[in-house]
């Protein structure tokens, strides 16, 4: 099948086609930098950068624009806090979000403008704005008027009667007396004392939340791109207000696609500060969470659903990633004794092509990861089932062709969806190789199936006494080293 997408814009899927044939302009709302990354950020940043990694491997060459909000209440706060500036916080936060990505094994944008590097585009889009009669100045503030955008409202379907006094979101409470309506929102607002501020027709100030993106996209990627992508809590007022700012501006539809990620809960709830749930990416990879398992975690659902963060669901990504890793480990353990050394055949053949159209087929309606992996892991058990064979039998009856096959489409398409494994990352305690450990496991599972309650309980505290800690869940056992 083609690619579809769901279009937040129209509620439906549609059949994705771009703007110039083969190249996609692609755009992520990116992150308010006054604090480490937390799960939510991980959901986002993972989620686009897998489609963008599809999107090539399809053939497209894509264009991924991510930004920096550099300029907000809450840098200002934290620098107060602090004691420090704006500019400190920003870069130190900045250089952490790069530190975290790493970690998780997330690509760099193509380019992560900044709103304080794109302060001429803002201004020229506010004073275009003005000269159209969708904006006005009140005392060296400007604000959009929403009532003068008939569209506004098409992206989350809200109508403009429902609304509340604080749409424009991020507002300060002097800010309604200047008002025409309470609807419109700020694009540019007047010095205060003690914060940064640029000059500009209007007087000193800052920019408004909402014009940042809108300047930075036509800045980076043009009037109309293909795709605008992030978490669904921009949806409205963020993405909404970006559409009403541009497109009165240029005329011209901003983006074709509108594409939101789920959100991430801990336990069931909205993950937040005061209710003490709250995970950064740093935190939860220093417990340590495998980056992999965490990866194939965000990917198991689908990205538009909300994914809930428990003890149980890192438990069974961390047992989906070992039985992934042991097949993508297959041929470097194994496949020089099988004789595999023509890649390039290997995957150049009807069975490989068929592996690869029925992954292509799953993800392409509207980016369904999950619906991909299943695909994944049919051939990661094939190849954990022959390895173990191998260990314990010295010799696999499988032909090794077809092992070949498999292995190398495996590492292919995992490729796509940035698993990776290697040899040389794995670690020995004590002459505790991983593999070692895996087997121990192994031997303890058939223990307990025999009722053999000594050998089990024996086998745990020789892993325990190598600071080797099991974790036994509905999915398997899975272990970490404490």
């Amino acid at each position: 099948m083609t690619l579809t997408v769901y279009n937040t814009l129209t509620r439906r899927k549609e059949t994705f086609k771009t703007l110039e044939e083969n190249k996609v302009r692609m755009y992520c709302c990116g992150i308010t930098v006054y604090d480490y990354c937390h799960l939510g950020h991980a959901r986002t940043c993972l989620v686009w950068d897998v489609v963008r990694s599809y999107l090539e491997w399809l053939g497209y060459k894509v264009n991924y624009i991510q930004n920096f909000t550099d300029i907000d209440d809450k840098i200002l706060n934290r620098a107060k806090a602090e004691g420090t500036s704006m500019e400190d916080v920003s870069e130190r936060f900045i250089k952490a979000y790069f530190e975290d990505m790493e970690r998780l094994g997330i690509r760099q944008a193509d380019a992560y403008p900044r709103a304080t590097h794109t302060l001429d585009g803002i201004k020229r889009l506010v004073a275009d704005l003005e000269a159209k009669g969708f904006a006005y100045p009140a005392d060296g503030d400007v604000y959009y008027s929403v009532r003068k955008f008939s569209d506004y409202g098409k992206l989350s379907g809200r109508k403009l009667e429902d609304m509340q006094t604080g749409a424009s979101g991020r507002i300060d409470i002097p800010e309604a007396e200047k008002k025409q309506d309470p609807c419109d929102f700020a694009l540019w607002k007047a010095a205060k004392e003690g914060e940064p501020s640029w000059d500009s027709p209007w007087g000193a100030g800052r920019p408004g939340w909402h014009i940042e993106c809108s300047a930075m996209v036509r800045e980076r990627l043009g009037e109309t791109i293909d795709i605008h992508v992030g978490g669904s809590d921009l949806t409205f007022p963020h993405h909404e207000n970006e559409i009403a700012q541009s497109e009165a501006a240029t005329g011209k539809s901003l983006a074709n696609y509108w594409l939101h990620n789920g959100m991430v809960k801990v336990d069931g709830e909205k993950m937040s500060k005061s209710l003490g749930n709250f995970t950064t990416i740093r935190d939860l990879l220093d417990k340590p969470v495998d980056a992999m398992a965490m990866r194939l975690f965000l990917l198991q659902a689908h990205y538009r659903k909300p994914v809930d963060f428990t003890d149980e669901a890192i438990a069974a990504a961390t047992h989906g990633w070992k039985t992934l890793k042991e097949g993508l480990l297959f041929g470097e353990r194994f496949g020089q004794d099988l004789g595999f050394d023509d890649p390039v055949s290997s995957t150049d053949s009807e069975e490989s092509e068929s592996i690869r159209q029925r992954f292509k087929d799953a993800v392409n309606d509207d980016f369904n990861f999950s619906a991909g992996l299943a695909v994944l892991f049919e051939m990661a058990k094939e190849l954990q089932k022959e390895g173990h064979i191998i260990v314990h039998q010295g010799k696999t009856e499988a032909e090794p062709k077809k092992l070949a096959t498999h292995w190398y489409t495996l590492v292919e398409l995992s490729g796509v969806l940035g698993f990776k494994a290697e040899l040389a990352a794995e670690t020995v305690t004590d002459g505790f190789s991983d593999d070692k450990i895996e087997q121990l496991i192994q031997q303890r599972a058939a223990a307990k199936k025999a009722k053999n309650w000594s050998e089990s309980d024996r086998i745990r505290d020789e892993l325990k006494a190598q600071g080797i800690s099991l974790i036994d869940t509905k999915e398997g056992t899975t272990w970490h080293r404490s």
